[in-house]
């Protein structure tokens, strides 16, 4: 069962909302800032189920939360989450099945049409993230890496059980998306390599080495009809952080261009011919056009808010959703310098806020 959300501070702290409606302006713009009630926690992953037009929030400790965009309220927390400490979810819709992947290593089942949950099931140490191919229907989980790279569980959706897994050499396995053709691709950020998985027959196809283009490879998105990949890269040591296209039949460079830094999710609109990547570090969207299959520009650069790194789309309305926080980067505790040498450790209470932005 949802559980309900309940605010418990002042009506303007808990809802503080912007509108752009009479605005001129037609790029992309900030619509909507929402402030909730919320803990210390952090938080990771959004995705939308456009079927129900909700938004899943991993805001970790404080649980999966459910946002009507429609409201701008969170609609409750999925199941016992908040205990789990939920990462993000992930969406199988042909099974009405959506899963809550957690820190602590269990998943959360839930039916996306009633958003009642499931007991979680334990399948790994830890749990980062997991992503669903929809042509194997399998979900494929980031789990807790080992000495020999990362153990990648396999679970049919159907059955909700674990047919098996994939070993990557990775041990920061990030982002992934299937092309809906057979072939899935998931980036392993320290090691700037991308691998094409075969999730029905267990296995790597092909590696491909990005380190002379890319470095720290982190979000994913795949243009099937012209046979693209897409990687959003925070750059390492000379290698500046970068959009990249990939030809998808071998992993040949077709096109870069630099970004801003702290890239954690790459999303491409197929309708609008855009591709959209979230640089929290530089806190700004970067907006690029695809012109064909070997030519793109940036077409806009938006000013976001710090932190703001993972978004989910809504491609009706094209319309993006995003979370963040305010915080600070206290230096008596251990600072996540891979990310940046100045990341935020310490995230204040009561400063959650789900973000909205689109163009209309």
């Amino acid at each position: 069962m949802l559980k309900k959300y309940s605010r418990t501070l002042s009506a303007a702290l808990a809802v503080l909302a912007t509108s752009g409606a009479a605005w001129a302006y037609d790029g992309l713009h900030l619509i909507a800032s929402n402030t909730f009630p919320s803990s210390n926690a952090a938080w990771d992953y959004v995705s939308f189920d456009a079927t129900h037009n909700h938004v899943f929030l991993g805001h970790r400790k404080d649980g999966l939360q459910v946002y009507d965009p429609v409201s701008q309220h969170i609609l409750g927390i999925i199941g016992d989450t908040a205990k789990h400490s939920a990462n993000g979810a992930s969406m199988a819709p042909e099974f009405d099945l959506g899963i809550s992947n957690n820190e602590d290593g269990t998943f959360t089942p839930f039916k996306l049409s009633t958003l009642e949950a499931g007991a979680s099931v334990k399948i790994a140490e830890g749990i980062d993230t997991s992503h669903y191919d929809g042509a194997s229907k399998r979900f494929v989980f980031n789990t807790e890496p080992g000495p020999k790279g990362t153990d990648l569980l396999v679970m049919d959706a159907a059955t909700q059980k674990v047919v098996g897994s994939i070993l990557v050499p990775s041990t920061k396995a990030e982002g992934a998306e299937a092309d809906g053709q057979g072939h899935f691709y998931l980036v392993g950020q320290d090691r700037d390599e991308m691998y094409v998985l075969d999730t029905k027959g267990l296995k790597i196809l092909a590696t491909w080495n990005l380190a002379a283009f890319c470095g720290k490879p982190t979000g994913v998105a795949t243009d099937p009809a012209h046979q693209r990949i897409f990687v959003s890269c925070r750059g390492r040591d000379a290698v500046k952080p970068a959009f990249v296209v990939l030809d998808a039949s071998n992993g040949a460079k077709v096109y870069a261009t630099e970004i801003g830094g702290g890239s954690d999710s790459m999303i491409y609109d197929a309708g609008t011919k855009r591709l959209y990547s979230a640089n929290g570090v530089n806190a700004n969207l970067s907006v690029i056009e695809q012109i064909d299959a070997n030519n793109y520009r940036i077409v806009e650069t938006l000013g976001t808010e710090a932190w703001v790194r993972t978004m989910a789309m809504d491609h009706a309305s094209g319309r993006l959703y995003a979370q963040t926080a305010s915080g600070s980067s206290d230096a008596s505790k251990k600072i996540l310098t891979a990310v940046s040498p100045y990341y935020i450790n310490t995230i204040f209470p009561n400063t959650y806020r789900v973000l909205t932005y689109g163009n209309k």
